[in-house]
């Protein structure tokens, strides 16, 4: 198969879907890859090492999307990539449909084949590919919190640790996956008073085992998200339902509880956010106020720290891409449930539960279009 891997072009998006270890892999087991001319230099990644590892470099986008049969990437092509998917061609990435409508229809418009990373699942209910990110996502959501507690950045003046004489900090994580079990060790690290949220008791149970002596564990109802969020200095969302959009849990008027200069580190907001008043933001442009609240919406946190991110996200996509690229993209759903479940959209159908429900579009069985 031809594999293309295209430079990542969403504002300071410094990843790349492989590094040349991984492209030296696939050429390896006889696939051919091109790569765009400095796809890979934000994560540290010459061309020179790409053109080693067996790849071509190509000057343009359009060249790399032309000629390949599976397109490799980060994040969802935005809209000046729109018009080069074609129908049949193989995209592997995160997509996030359920909160991008527009992006959506482009995909179905297209007629290409859509993989998203966030929606393969093994029967554990793991999201492998997800988790790498979501565990970059989560302690960075602490770091970038603690940042935009600053005054200087219009927050209240917290030193999320406190110091002897001072009390520290509170933060609040609501969800107890991946990211916020990374935000809980982050800020829990730093000496914050830390409360964590979930819905599963069996979660919160472990969470309680594993965690330091300064993390509280609570059970998410609508009473405990109010009382936590009124004490917090900093508020981690951090709630994923897979292939869905996130829940509102924090609504516009719950902000009116919250302390003046306080900071909302929504890292939801990739499937809409589970903060009423969220938007998506850049890093160029990272934060804004609501009622006197900060809001951080970035929806690509690990791109600002691309090389730890890529290498961590090509260990987990990788394998994946082997198969693909190995068996085809039917022959490889049909053999990996876990795959399969990370077709979304095929040949204009939409094959995801999730996604449907989010649009009101029409849902065709997965197994219909194997």
């Amino acid at each position: 198969m031809l594999i293309g891997i295209p430079k990542e072009i969403k504002s300071n998006e410094n990843r790349v879907s492989m590094v040349p270890a991984g492209v030296e892999a696939l050429t390896a087991n006889g696939h051919n890859v091109v790569v765009e001319q400095g796809a890979g230099i934000g994560s540290g990644f010459d061309d020179e090492a790409y053109t080693g590892a067996g790849a071509t470099v190509l000057e343009t986008a359009d060249e790399v999307w032309r000629q390949a049969e599976m397109i490799v990437k980060v994040k969802e092509p935005i809209a000046v990539e729109w018009p080069r998917m074609r129908a049949g061609q193989l995209i592997y990435t995160y997509f996030h449909f359920a909160a991008a409508e527009e992006l959506t229809r482009a995909v179905i418009d297209s007629g290409a084949v859509a993989v998203a990373y966030e929606t393969v699942q093994l029967s554990s209910g793991e999201l492998p590919l997800l988790t790498p990110m979501s565990e970059v996502a989560g302690r960075m959501a602490v770091q970038e919190g603690a940042k935009y507690l600053e005054r200087v950045f219009g927050g209240s003046g917290i030193l999320l640790g406190g110091v002897p004489g001072v009390s520290p900090g509170s933060v609040v994580i609501i969800g107890g996956g991946t990211v916020g079990i990374n935000a809980a060790k982050m800020a829990s690290g730093l000496g914050a008073h830390v409360t964590i949220l979930d819905l599963s008791l069996e979660r919160l149970r472990y969470l309680d085992d594993v965690l330091e002596a300064n993390v509280d564990t609570l059970y998410s109802n609508r009473y405990n998200i109010i009382d936590a969020i009124s004490r917090a200095d900093l508020v981690v969302g951090a709630v994923l339902l897979p292939g869905a959009k996130a829940p509102h849990l924090v609504r516009r008027a719950d902000l009116a509880v919250m302390k003046k200069g306080s900071v909302i580190v929504d890292v939801a907001v990739d499937q809409g956010g589970c903060v009423e008043t969220i938007h998506a933001t850049t890093h160029d442009d990272p934060t804004y106020e609501v009622d006197g609240i900060v809001h951080y919406g970035v929806a690509n946190m690990p791109g600002a720290v691309p090389r730890t991110s890529t290498l961590a996200l090509t260990n987990a996509t990788l394998p994946y891409a082997l198969m693909l690229a190995r068996d085809g993209w039917r022959e490889a759903a049909r053999n990996d449930e876990p795959l399969r479940l990370g077709l979304n959209v095929v040949d204009g159908k939409v094959v995801y539960p999730g996604v449907a429900e989010a649009f009101g579009l029409p849902y065709v069985d997965v197994a219909t279009v194997l």
